[in-house]
């Protein structure tokens, strides 16, 4: 009882977690969507009260027009006698049905609406504060975890978290407004129905409780894990064919699928399977009450409460059990509801807008003072650097076998990384967290394996630039540098041609040169190559070499590679082992 009382107020935590991430606007209209509910009870209400009148003017309504304030009411609308009654009492119970079918209808397009609504804002922003994220934090987990909480539990949220929450308050609205109609009916029979209806629910949702969870702890493990062995079979495509390890990788993503496939079903059960007891206990109700009506009062007598019982029944047990399977997917999907609101709840730097922050001038020098840098407190040293020095303009080589500290010297000058101890200074000022993204405006990086979308190698030149914003002539000039103008141009479409997924379409020097244009095109400062020939063969990489040697002198250049040939032009290299710049 503890643990499930615990699990609840957990629950209950999670959900104002969740509720602290919607913006102003949304938490705006799902007022006005808890207000469209309370129409909705309304109407229902109404719709059972006037079954009431209509039954009885069927079964007697010389009792109906009897009654004082019905002969006051029916005379303001010209009606004289008990034979008048029926056809006005019909046209306002069909009213009432159709209004209350109306708001039905209403509030089933806001809630949908309105969820789909908070499923792409929520999505959205997992994705802007993964984007915002420190590059030790990507290092640091896998990518997988990031795909599956943007898609799968996303999605999972929206459809297990939001939409029974709603549909739990929007039950709770026609549960209290039905019972208070059945109450006013007959105290004795809504007690007896909604109270031996609903301690039948509360039994089951204690039974269930722990075994939801249970398989929601399954279901977000095992979506994360699916995800990330799809990523791995896939990506390795070309090692799976030449290995041939497609059964090693069926098996691996069967023996998650299945457990994850069999969790989601047992939910689904147990979420559904109380609704064809309840039906069958309805009806079961029903008949004992008839016959206890009918039979102690008469057929005639026991009519219009009858009918209003039936109609307060079928819309009652819809209510329980929308109650019912709203609370077992919330149950069922707790544990997706953690790992996302872990993603909503990633911390965005403060200084994330560049363009409010004093730009960072590089007119001198890059220096690097005792320098240090481990992953955690707990690992090894992996970079110490006394002292470096890079002037503007310079052409620097760093070379080292791998894991001499190569990329983590990169990542440091580049600001990705901050240094445990010791100072990375641009002309005197010191980078660090507060003004790194300042100073990466200045820097162009061309990585090993570059990056082209399925676009067109104007679109890829300005890569993150919206298409109608994208300066032409400014992809032509850094095209021209590159190298890559006269091969672009050479196309019908020119500029406009596609590079096919991946590049597909390009050799690996054509790729590189697209890389190097990319740089360019940003107008950096500092231009960094990251291994950017090591695929290529002796000839491409001298002509990629040749076309970043003719870059303009004031461009500082740090080009990482292994081969010594690739530097040769450098005014310095760099030669790190195991972490330290080796003197030559």
């Amino acid at each position: 009882m503890i643990t499930a009382l615990a699990d609840k107020s957990l629950s209950v935590r999670q959900l104002r977690n969740l509720w602290s991430h919607l913006s102003k606007v949304r938490r705006f209209q799902c007022c006005a969507l808890i207000l469209l509910m309370l129409v909705s009870g309304f109407a229902e209400v109404m719709s059972i009260g006037a079954l009431l009148p209509f039954l009885s003017a069927l079964a007697a309504p010389e009792k109906v027009f009897a009654q004082a304030l019905v002969r006051e009411i029916a005379g303001s609308f010209g009606i004289e006698s008990a034979d008048q009654l029926l056809k006005p009492l019909t046209i306002i119970f069909v009213l009432a049905a159709i209004i209350a079918g109306t708001v039905r209808l209403l509030l089933l397009w806001a809630t949908t609406k309105f969820t789909f609504a908070i499923g792409a804002d929520l999505s959205m922003e997992i994705y802007r504060r993964t984007l915002y994220q420190p590059y030790s934090v990507h290092i640091s987990r896998n990518s997988s975890e990031i795909i599956s909480g943007i898609t799968n539990k996303t999605h999972d949220l929206m459809f297990n978290i939001i939409l029974p929450s709603l549909t739990i308050v929007n039950s709770a609205v026609l549960l209290v407004f039905i019972c208070g109609a059945l109450l006013y009916v007959n105290p004795i029979v809504a007690i007896g129905a909604g109270g031996g209806f609903g301690g039948c629910y509360i039994l089951l949702a204690k039974l269930m409780h722990g075994r939801l969870v249970r398989n929601g702890l399954i279901i977000a493990s095992e979506q994360t894990r699916s995800v990330k062995i799809l990523q791995e079979g896939l990506g390795g495509i070309r090692d799976v064919l030449l290995d041939s390890t497609q059964p090693l990788y069926c098996e691996i993503y069967k023996n998650s699928d299945g457990p994850l496939r069999h969790a989601q079903g047992m939910n689904l059960f147990i979420n559904s399977c109380p609704r064809y007891v309840m039906e069958s206990a309805g009806i079961v109700v029903v008949a004992i009450i008839s016959f206890s009506l009918s039979y102690y009062g008469g057929i005639a007598a026991a009519l219009p409460t009858l009918g209003a019982l039936a109609l307060g029944v079928q819309r009652l047990l819809p209510a329980l059990q929308q109650a019912y399977n709203s609370w077992s997917l919330i149950m069922g999907n707790q544990a997706s509801l953690g790992d996302t609101l872990k993603l909503l709840d990633q911390p965005i730097p403060e200084n994330i807008d560049v363009t409010k922050l004093p730009k960072i001038e590089f007119s001198k020098q890059i220096e690097l003072k005792g320098v240090q840098f481990r992953y955690n407190e707990n690992s090894p040293v992996i970079l110490d650097i006394k002292g470096l020095i890079i002037p503007k303009g310079a052409r620097v080589g760093i070379t080292g076998e791998t894991g001499s500290g190569k990329s983590t010297l990169l990542d440091i000058l580049m600001g990705l990384l901050s240094p445990v101890s010791g100072l990375f200074m641009v002309d005197g000022k010191t980078i660090d967290a507060s003004n790194a993204i300042a100073w990466q405006s200045n820097i162009a990086h061309v990585p090993q394996s570059i990056y082209l979308s399925d676009g067109s190698f104007a679109e890829n030149i300005a890569l993150g630039v919206a298409s109608d914003k994208i300066d032409i002539e400014r992809v032509k000039e850094a095209a021209s540098q590159a190298r890559i103008a006269e091969f672009i141009e050479s196309k019908p479409e020119g500029y406009e041609a596609t590079v096919g997924e991946r590049g597909i379409r390009l050799s690996g020097g054509q790729r590189q040169r697209v890389g190097i244009a990319r740089a360019l095109y940003k107008e950096a400062k500092l231009l960094v190559l990251d291994e950017a020939t090591s695929a290529l063969d002796n000839e491409t990489e001298e002509s990629v070499m040749a076309s970043i040697e003719n870059l303009k002198d004031d461009l500082t250049i740090i080009i990482v590679a292994h081969r010594l040939s690739t530097l040769k032009k450098c005014d310095f290299i760099v030669n790190l082992k195991n972490g330290e710049i080796c003197q030559n």
